[in-house]
């Protein structure tokens, strides 16, 4: 059985997809980021950048517990536990971990900064959110152009790679993006938009999330001194 330690945020859903479509029994522990929960000590013994989401594998290699966190971490992990949705070896294998790696150093840490300085910054700073609205939309034409040339993003077959970006792109509206202008990522989106388990993965924990904007002391556990101190 695995811990799921997580919330309804495009890394978290990641690794819902994941477990649901390989039909990975787990258990799910909500880490609620907007109370601080992630401070917690506890829970920084698994996660120790205090970062959702995160597992704890009570049969993991050589049938020892196994606590690890990173989404994409957690995603080769459980393609090499379950056998599935990573390729063994090979071409097709590093394809997979390009744009795993693609999603984790540049599509997530972008669009990120997008949805905070478009949405959730107080001060509306015009230099901070054409930069990242704008290179939101050069990453945008990239995965249109490989969409292009492959039905998924690391060929021709469904793998981690999908699972990792898909979370990201669901809120292109708030990202500034037209998902019309995109005709090849467009059809990818409905791809897997479709899938059954991918559904269930991005409803897990929806009826946590915050209703309306933030208030005062939320703003401060997750931009604020709370999110800096020493621990």
């Amino acid at each position: 059985m695995i811990d799921l330690y997580t919330w309804p945020t495009p890394n978290g859903h990641k690794v819902h997809i994941m477990l649901e479509e390989t039909g990975t029994p787990y258990n799910v522990i909500p880490v609620n980021i907007g109370e601080g929960e992630q401070f917690a000590p506890d829970f920084l013994k698994i996660s120790p950048n205090n970062k959702m989401p995160a597992i704890v594998d009570h049969d993991g290699p050589d049938g020892t517990s196994m606590a690890l966190a990173e989404s994409g971490a957690i995603l080769i992990y459980l393609g090499e536990k379950t056998g599935q949705f990573l390729p063994t070896d090979g071409p097709g294998r590093y394809a997979c971990m390009q744009w795993v790696m693609t999603q984790m150093g540049h599509i997530g840490p972008t669009l990120g900064q997008v949805h905070h300085f478009r949405n959730y910054a107080v001060e509306k700073l015009p230099y901070a959110i054409d930069r990242f609205v704008n290179e939101a939309t050069r990453l945008y034409n990239v995965l249109d152009k490989q969409l292009g040339e492959s039905e998924f993003l690391a060929g021709n077959d469904y793998t981690i790679a999908d699972m990792a970006t898909y979370p990201w792109i669901r809120p292109w509206k708030a990202q500034g993006q037209d998902i019309d202008a995109h005709s090849n990522l467009k059809r990818w989106f409905g791809a897997i938009y479709a899938r059954p388990a991918v559904a269930r993965g991005c409803t897990l924990l929806s009826d946590r999330r915050r209703k309306g904007p933030m208030d005062a002391k939320q703003r401060e556990i997750m931009f604020g001194k709370t999110q800096y101190e020493k621990r």
